[in-house]
């Protein structure tokens, strides 16, 4: 998995009732764009991640 900053990291809920979270990739610590990847979410929230198999990168927008 790889991302650059500006991309969008969708986390889908893995359970009954979990909600699925997006947020914007506004670090990435890894070599070569890996994780691990600093991540803000919409509440303000900003947590380092490890995506796993319940997680999509999205490519941000041109010019982030």
């Amino acid at each position: 998995m790889n991302a650059t900053v500006g991309d969008r990291l969708h986390i889908k809920g893995r359970g009954a009732g979990l909600a699925n979270q997006t947020g914007e990739i506004i670090e990435v610590r890894g070599p070569d764009g890996e994780p691990p990847y600093l991540v803000r979410f919409a509440d303000g929230h900003e947590t380092l991640v490890y995506p796993g198999p319940d997680c999509v990168i999205e490519p941000g927008s041109p010019g982030n």
